[in-house]
């Protein structure tokens, strides 16, 4: 990628809107969308608190086995950039109640035919 446009304001946008979309189904615990939002590719990684993922079958074992209660967060800082019209980093910071650690969430996001999927995410905490 040579010279991308960063930020174009309508790719931020559709980014934003998708990263909302990730956050509600995150919340809500809707799998389904969970699992469309990623990249449908064993070479797709997300890597967690407690857990290396790799590949779409670990992740949606790993969601459908997930416990649904407790996932309420709180998001701060977050910043998507975008480079060009398919690729886009969405970082934030983000906080559960009861929870005194600061937890991180970075997602690598690329335009497909089929829309914009995750291709690769990390989620991380740091001590309170």
């Amino acid at each position: 990628m040579t010279n991308p446009e960063i930020n174009l304001p309508d790719v931020v946008a559709e980014v934003t809107a998708v990263f909302a979309r990730y956050e509600d189904a995150l919340m809500t615990n809707r799998i389904d969308v969970l699992d469309a939002l990623f990249w449908p590719s064993p070479a797709t990684v997300r890597y967690g608190a407690g857990e290396n993922l790799v590949g779409i079958d670990a992740i949606r074992a790993f969601r459908a086995a997930r416990p649904s209660v407790g996932l309420a967060r709180t998001l701060a800082a977050t910043v998507i950039t975008t480079f060009g019209r398919d690729f886009a980093t969405a970082m934030t910071e983000f906080r559960r109640e009861g929870n005194a650690a600061t937890g991180r969430q970075s997602q690598t996001w690329v335009r497909f035919a089929a829309g914009w999927r995750v291709v690769a995410a990390h989620v991380s905490f740091l001590a309170a």
